[in-house]
């Protein structure tokens, strides 16, 4: 039985290109409208926007830098004000910005990808929480990473991860009283997106995918199937969960 979003608003961060482009699609044609919030993809973004409005669903596009308190409240307050609302928070913002050894990390790089992966998460989440219905969701894009700290050099983004963790457990015992869930997704090597094909060689990519029970890599679609099942009206007593997506790759 598919799940159906009609009359849900959705808010996903970082939605014009890879896992928060094909999360925002697959909301969009579940029946949702959908926001979608973007920092250096202008035009991809524009191109989601008018993909969820060809689909007959409203869309508001946008540029954020979530890494700012002030700006992510205005985000969210304009988003609940002109689509009538909030159902859905997904905080797929975040990166790795650098692969960087611990001995010779710089402060400001320490500082740039926590801010951009757990400062945003929290600040959306505070935000959202003033305007999200009852029985609403929220689901955090953590990564693999979060539990087994990465490739080289990803220290301070696998502890970053990790840290999405405990902070969805959290607000998910917080939230639960009005009947929000609040989970996470830990994807494992998801191709088709700019985070691999940028920081893993083609040589470690492979070398990844060799040890994978399943025999391949992840994609996009991948990722969003589950986080429309998080979504749902049948995923309404899960909460706190972490749900790692890496064919078998890691079992928690």
């Amino acid at each position: 039985m598919s799940a159906s979003l009609s009359g849900k608003i959705a808010f996903v961060t970082g939605g014009a290109i890879g896992i928060g482009r094909e999360i925002a699609l697959e909301l969009a044609r579940a029946g949702a409208d959908v926001a979608i919030s973007w920092y250096s993809h202008e035009e991809e973004g524009k191109a989601v926007v008018a993909g969820i409005e060809k689909l007959g669903r409203r869309c508001l596009g946008f540029r954020l830098d979530a890494t700012k308190s002030a700006d992510v409240t205005a985000a969210v307050d304009r988003i609940a004000g002109e689509l009538g609302g909030l159902d859905i928070l997904v905080n797929n913002s975040g990166g790795l910005l650098a692969r960087q050894l611990v001995a010779g990390m710089s402060d400001e790089h320490w500082r740039n990808v926590m801010a951009v992966n757990l400062d945003s998460m929290f600040y959306c989440c505070r935000a959202a929480a003033a305007h999200l219905r009852d029985n609403g969701r929220i689901i955090n894009v953590a990564s693999l990473a979060g539990h087994n700290g990465g490739g080289n050099g990803s220290t301070a983004y696998a502890a970053s991860k990790a840290a999405m963790f405990g902070f969805t457990r959290g607000l998910a015992k917080e939230l639960a009283p009005r009947g929000i869930t609040v989970n996470a997704v830990a994807p494992g090597l998801i191709l088709d997106t700019p985070f691999h094909e940028t920081f893993t060689p083609k040589e470690a990519q492979n070398a990844t995918i060799a040890g994978i029970p399943m025999g391949r890599a992840g994609y996009p679609p991948d990722v969003a199937s589950a986080a429309l099942w998080l979504c749902s009206e049948g995923s309404g007593w899960i909460t706190g969960e972490i749900v790692n997506i890496n064919g078998g790759q890691y079992f928690a």
